[in-house]
């Protein structure tokens, strides 16, 4: 049957309005934020956000590497890694990079990364 009143509405002018006696809608039973990531809401994070914790291994594929780090890959071309289209904004500097040179587009890169591009002759190429 059709009710002229939302839940909301009909539950004022209860003392609690639905909310318990004691706690009245109090405080933060879950934790605030995102309190039980790996815990008590570990379950939603895995099902809803899945890659959320953890490291990633490599942005660029194993086959695709294994291309241009053979012996028969011809020196003068190198792999294009779009950031932005992987979903990364930042390039930051932590790691170690083959020796072959590559070109990387990003919209931003850290001064550390920059260097480590350019010593073993690839390219960064800033995307707006």
């Amino acid at each position: 049957m059709p009710t002229r009143l939302t839940k909301t509405r009909k539950l004022r002018g209860h003392v609690s309005a639905g909310h318990g006696r004691v706690g009245k809608h109090r405080k933060h039973p879950g934790g605030r934020g995102m309190a039980g990531g790996q815990h008590h809401h570990r379950t939603n994070l895995d099902k809803f956000h899945p890659g959320y914790f953890g490291k990633l291994w490599t942005l660029v594929p194993e086959e695709t590497r294994n291309k241009y780090l053979s012996e028969n890959a011809s020196p003068d071309t190198a792999p294009v890694i779009d950031l932005l289209s992987l979903g990364y904004a930042k390039l930051l500097g932590k790691g170690r990079l083959p020796n072959v040179p590559v070109v990387v587009k990003a919209r931003y890169v850290s001064k550390e990364a920059e260097r480590k591009i350019t010593e073993v002759g690839g390219r960064i190429q800033l995307i707006a």
